[in-house]
């Protein structure tokens, strides 16, 4: 599919996203985030793509935030549609069933964090910095932020960053859990292409089982929870994945997995 807000490149079975609206520091407009729904709807059904690293084009921005001068016309009416819609994408690439590593790049801020919290796991580069700065212009975070958010790094640390519109900057967000690690000038994208072939490698029904297994246990109590993972465990125990990789373990060789 070609784009005009979006640049995407696969490689050894990874797709790397770049949202390419640099001179807006890769604001979030209408138009990006229908494009970004289009990539993650037909990535559920690629299976020549087992992973994803989405990152932002240019040294200062992953994504700033949502497009302001769209924001500035919302209605009551289209406001609550726009946050339907935009939680919409973020739920679709959290449940598109491949992992996702965000490499923050820079300014994270408003629905550009909202963005990196949709994804299954994070990397920042030193001089990244994040935040939700939306009550600074008289709204909420409403592509799922304030739910996302304390869930990841618990009530708290997310009133407080919420409630003063405040930014932090990598290190911080690696100490409170927000992000999974910090990379040093130059080797942000190595890193997450290296944490994300590290994922890869392994069954990849049994990754999107485990994502499948956390996501809807946490919004569970702990028995439902368990409920699940018992379900999940003996559908893996039936598949062709599940007994390649056992003998690949007893002959000591590297597993070839299928995805059946």
């Amino acid at each position: 599919m070609k784009f005009t807000n979006l640049v995407t490149e696969t490689r050894d079975g990874i797709l790397t996203l770049t949202v390419n609206r640099p001179r807006e520091l890769n604001a979030l407009n209408a138009d990006t985030m229908r494009e970004l729904d289009a990539v993650f709807g037909e990535l559920e059904s690629d299976e020549t793509v087992r992973g994803v690293i989405v990152t932002g084009a240019g040294a200062k921005a992953f994504v700033a935030g949502a497009d302001i001068k769209e924001l500035a016309r919302e209605t009551a009416a289209s406001g609550r549609e726009s946050s339907v819609r935009g939680q919409r994408v973020m739920r679709r690439i959290e449940l598109c069933g491949k992992p996702v590593i965000a490499a923050i790049n820079g300014f994270a801020l408003g629905g550009g964090m909202e963005l990196a919290l949709a994804c299954h796991l994070r990397i920042a580069a030193e001089g990244a910095r994040m935040g939700l700065p939306e009550v600074k212009l008289g709204v909420i975070p409403g592509y799922g932020g304030t739910q996302r958010l304390a869930r990841l790094i618990g009530k708290g640390r997310a009133l407080e960053l919420i409630l003063t519109g405040g930014m932090i900057d990598a290190a911080e967000a690696h100490r409170i859990g927000l992000v999974n690690r910090v990379a040093p000038p130059g080797a942000l994208l190595p890193i997450a292409e290296s944490l994300i072939g590290e994922i890869v490698a392994n069954g990849p029904l049994a990754t999107r089982y485990a994502m499948l297994a956390v996501d809807r246990g946490l919004d569970s109590n702990l028995e439902v929870g368990l409920a699940l993972e018992t379900s999940l465990f003996g559908l893996l125990c039936a598949t062709e994945d599940m007994k390649e990789g056992m003998n690949a373990f007893l002959e000591k060789r590297s597993p070839r997995f299928g995805g059946k």
